[in-house]
């Protein structure tokens, strides 16, 4: 079935059940927005010139992006929590997640200066560059092969 991450809306268990009062955040209130915290990773890895090939997972470099939407997730984690609490009824987390992430990436852009690289950031370009000179390639090799 579906994951699930359990944990205690108050710390006080109820008197008439003796039981903790449980609030669950969904495996996709998890992977959505790490989908997202990953590609402003890349972003982050894409402005500071950080090479793909090879991959260097220890290379050290400024991570603007990926902070401000981490601080943006728990601040967004924390509102859904607080209004759940509040109005004791059950929260849909990324009602409140994709806001708060997607606001403090774009308030990191525009700090920085960097709306325009932020949106017009594509993985695309490089497959496409990659794909043309593999194709570049097969032209050759199958020129090669007719003068043979």
């Amino acid at each position: 079935g579906p994951i699930k991450i359990l944990f205690p809306r108050t710390l006080t268990p109820d008197p008439t059940t003796n039981k903790l009062e449980m609030s669950l955040l969904g495996l996709g209130d998890i992977v959505i927005p790490g989908f997202f915290l990953a590609l402003l990773l890349r972003f982050d890895a894409h402005i500071a010139n950080v090479p793909y090939f090879p991959t260097n997972v220890h290379a050290s470099f400024p991570k603007p992006y990926f902070h401000s939407a981490m601080v943006g997730y728990v601040i967004g984690l924390a509102t859904t929590l607080f209004v759940m609490i509040w109005f004791e009824a059950a929260q849909p987390a990324l009602l409140y997640l994709v806001p708060a992430c997607l606001g403090s990436s774009l308030l990191c852009a525009a700090v920085r200066g960097e709306l325009k690289e932020l949106f017009a950031y594509s993985e695309e370009e490089e497959e496409k560059e990659g794909e043309e000179l593999d194709a570049k390639k097969d032209e050759k090799d199958t020129k090669d092969k007719k003068d043979d």
